[in-house]
């Protein structure tokens, strides 16, 4: 974001290309509006863990937990080091991560439950 909270990509003719300046903002939130890597995320909260432990903890099958952690981790959200033969993960930003959430906490607050009533937000049948 640039001063001002304004996101701003310039094109070569220097016009702001909104749809440009937007799309790392929007992949940023596709990667958290799932909410299985949601989910991981907060777990990820109470410290580093093993795929194994959050496969535990979610009930989810170990491919499952897997992918969502390589898509968090493909996203700069959370980091792998190894430990032994296992990875341990944990979130790269802790503070500016529990910032956003704690918006989108207060977001929540402020408009009930009208973002699960959406109808341009359900699945498609």
């Amino acid at each position: 974001m640039q001063s001002g909270g304004e996101i701003g990509v310039l094109e070569a003719g220097g016009a702001l290309d909104e749809a440009a300046a937007i799309a790392p903002a929007g992949a940023l939130f596709r990667a958290l509006g799932d909410s299985t890597r949601l989910l991981i995320v907060q777990h990820l909260f109470s410290g580093p863990h093993r795929v194994r432990e959050l496969t535990e903890h979610l009930g989810l099958a170990q491919s499952t937990v897997s992918a969502h952690l390589a898509c968090l981790r493909e996203c700069g959200l959370v980091e792998s080091r190894p430990v032994g033969r296992a990875s341990m993960y944990s979130i790269v930003e802790p503070d500016r991560l529990t910032t956003l959430l704690a918006a989108t906490e207060g977001l929540l607050e402020a408009t009930g439950s009208r973002v699960t009533l959406c109808r341009h937000l359900r699945p498609a049948r």
